[in-house]
């Protein structure tokens, strides 16, 4: 029997024998469409027992001419659905043991800089007074030496002197208490 003879069977006579006749006749083509499209023998092979049920809904509300290029056309845009709900849908595969570790070293991390904010203010809290204010203006309020020596009377000199010893003995204070 034709093609045609197959469809008018099927849509008159809900023959499912002439479908079935039909699907088999092109079920290679459609599994080849399949295969280029979606690149996985086991996802084209159900892509083609998709189609079987998508021709037997779609064939009586249809008017075909051709059948060989109306299927094609139909098995392509079934693929290009299955590839576009895939990329709504991205899976990323990662390795357990790779997350934790990375999100343990990344709080551990947290927890080292935490330890030696604290340490450093202790630091700043235990440098002579003139020092503590110029290291504090400096670093926490961002002022320059021109600034720091307006708003505290001190002469530029010295407060760039207080900065760089603030430095030095933050420094071996840190060195200090780093163990």
């Amino acid at each position: 029997m034709s093609d045609s003879e197959l469809l008018d069977r099927f849509k008159h006579q809900e023959d499912e024998e002439a479908l079935a006749s039909l699907y088999l006749r092109y079920s290679d083509l459609l599994y080849g469409v399949c295969l280029k499209y979606l690149q996985e023998p086991e996802d084209a092979r159900d892509a083609v027992m998709n189609i079987y049920q998508e021709l037997r809904e779609k064939l009586p509300r249809h008017e075909i001419q051709h059948f060989k290029s109306w299927v094609y056309v139909l098995a392509k845009n079934h693929c290009l659905m299955i590839l576009r709900a895939a990329k709504k849908h991205v899976t990323v595969h990662l390795d357990a043991q790779v997350v934790q570790s990375g999100e343990f070293s990344h709080l551990d991390s947290i927890i080292e800089q935490e330890e030696t904010f604290k340490k450093l203010e202790k630091c700043i809290q235990s440098l002579p007074g003139e020092q503590e204010k110029a290291i504090r203006l400096f670093y926490y309020e961002s002022k320059c030496y021109n600034e720091i020596a307006e708003s505290t009377g001190l002469d530029w000199n010295k407060v760039r002197s207080l900065i760089q010893n603030g430095r030095r003995n933050l420094k071996n204070c840190m060195e200090k208490n780093a163990g």
